[in-house]
């Protein structure tokens, strides 16, 4: 085995070192409640009208969603609300992206799911249910225009493009559609409808209160009514939405006792009064005033959170990289020991390098802010989690384009400084730091863009920048195209105005471009040299 070979066998087996005792710690240590304020912290994604959606007012009992000045409403909304009333304590809604749900759970971050989920055996296997709170059926949202509007059975879609949520048993129920073509999985019920506007796709399967109000939001859709028999095939696990909880919750029975009390015919009530007050999808006038007059202040909010994560995470992530290329290009020194040391500490400096460049963020994201607090009932805040994993990441990022502006500095310099008597750390202050800094800041400022684009993974761990506002409010207004087109247009405007700023300080750096040394440097006459007088 080779140098280098045995070289990436010795990371990769620290590395493995790492995550099996990652692993270990999230075995072995319980998991304490989320909730030590008497309140009872609930995850939705407060994007699925209308078992759940988010609103700017508390208009209609809605419930203040954590961290932010927006309210969350809806079905599961006020089946929190009752749950949390028999358990005497305040229902707080955590919004969560539909993948960050179970995690949340399981590490103490959120003390329940209600969300429109059902207890299927693989959720069983890491979560607890409670009984179902709504049972609901399956259907197909179609195009009004289509010839699939005409179908009475899942047969009738032999052919079609049909596509559902990603990790629901409503994908794993296409395969029950011979001849369907299946296409792949999709994160969300927005993703969907636009996907079966622009006819990428022919349908998607749905539950009816969504497919009802996907319906009355949008006049080319539908959903379709199967005949008796006709439709898919279901059991309980599948049509019963339940509330997730942890394994042996102790609330789990007053729960239970408490969804016994509410009849269905309560449900049904609250189920048509979710319906009628979900948000308005009415398109008259304007597109642009009319989605900037009810969703301004949430695209305003995600934007500022998109700036501030990018801008000190970049800022600090800068730091890192500084310091971080500093030390790995010292000389190496004269004494044995020293030489070990330098060794060591390289090598775990590149042990990080690869480590966050080779994962995404959203994995490091979520092995952060749900990992730590399994592993070690670390229970940090959300906007801490994102600001430390974008300013680490970029550290990672950065470090190398800073020691690549270091080695880009001609050689000599440093034998002159040298010859001078400077230290290396005056040498790198003074004569090489300049520089390469200067060098990198391109690079620099490449990293601040991608940082702003980046952000929208954060939506993981409940952080609401300005993409996961963005498919909130298309996902409540149904105008997924104007929707985008503005959340499109903000991201242009901050890249370019950062671009802008940063070419503004590389000219400053540069200098005047009509400097003359010559003039700037101590002119000194030189003697006249005459004959000397005589006698002298």
């Amino acid at each position: 085995m080779s140098h280098m070979k045995k070289h990436w066998v010795a990371r990769l087996g620290v590395l493995g070192l790492v995550l099996s005792l990652l692993l270990g710690g999230f075995a072995a240590k319980p998991v304490n409640a989320a909730s030590d304020d008497n309140t009872f912290k609930v995850g939705m994604e407060a994007g699925y009208a209308p078992f759940n959606w988010t609103q700017n007012t508390d208009a209609n009992n809605a419930v203040k969603i954590q961290g932010s000045h927006e309210y969350a409403n809806g079905y599961d909304v006020q089946i929190a609300r009752k749950v949390a009333k028999a358990l005497h304590k305040k229902v707080v809604v955590v919004k969560t992206s539909w993948d960050g749900l179970p995690p949340a759970l399981t590490s103490g971050k959120i003390d329940a799911i209600i969300a429109g989920m059902s207890p299927t055996p693989d959720r069983r296997k890491t979560i607890d249910f409670t009984n179902p709170y709504y049972i609901s059926n399956l259907t197909m949202v179609v195009r009004k225009d289509s010839k699939y509007a005409k179908a009475k059975s899942i047969a009738d879609f032999k052919g079609a493009k049909v596509t559902a949520q990603l990790s629901t048993y409503h994908y794993q129920a296409i395969n029950q559609i011979k001849g369907v073509v299946k296409e792949p999985a999709m994160n969300d019920f927005p993703a969907m409808r636009v996907a079966l506007e622009s006819g990428t796709i022919d349908g998607y399967v749905s539950e009816v209160p969504e497919g009802i109000t996907a319906e009355r939001a949008n006049p080319n859709l539908m959903y379709i009514h199967f005949a008796k028999g006709q439709g898919f095939k279901t059991d309980a696990s599948d049509t019963n939405l339940a509330i997730g909880l942890r394994k042996n919750d102790p609330n789990k029975a007053k729960i239970n006792e408490l969804l016994a009390t509410i009849s269905q015919k309560e449900r049904a009530r609250l189920m048509n009064e979710a319906v009628d007050n979900q948000p308005s999808t009415e398109k008259s006038g304007n597109w642009f005033m009319a989605i900037m007059k009810q969703y301004g202040p949430m695209l305003l909010r995600g934007t500022g959170m998109t700036l501030l994560l990018a801008l000190v995470g970049t800022l600090v992530g800068f730091i890192i990289g500084l310091l971080v290329g500093i030390i790995r290009t010292t000389p190496k020194p004269k004494k044995l020991g020293q030489r070990g040391l330098r060794a060591v500490i390289n090598w775990l400096l590149s042990l990080y390098i690869e480590v966050f460049r080779g994962t995404p963020m959203i994995v490091q994201a979520a092995v952060l802010y749900y990992g730590a607090a399994q592993a070690w009932h670390l229970n940090m805040d959300r906007t801490t989690a994102a600001l430390l994993i974008v300013s680490i990441n970029t550290g990672a990022y950065i470090s190398e384009i800073i020691r690549g502006g270091i080695i880009s500095v001609d050689e000599g310099q440093f034998e002159a400084a040298s010859a001078l008597g400077m230290t290396h750390l005056q040498t790198m202050m003074k004569v090489i730091l300049p520089q390469a800094v200067r060098n990198s800041l391109p690079a620099v400022t490449n990293e601040f863009i991608v940082n702003i684009k980046d952000t929208s993974v954060l939506s993981v761990i409940s952080v609401s920048e300005l993409f996961f506002s963005g498919e909130t409010i298309a996902g409540q207004s149904f105008q997924f195209f104007h929707t985008y087109l503005i959340v499109s247009g903000i991201y242009l405007i901050m890249t370019f105005t950062i671009s802008r700023l940063f070419r503004l300080i590389e000219k400053h750096l540069d200098g005047p471009k009509d400097y003359n040394v010559m003039n700037n440097q101590m002119q000194v006459e030189t003697p006249k040299i005459g004959t000397a007088k005589e006698g002298d």
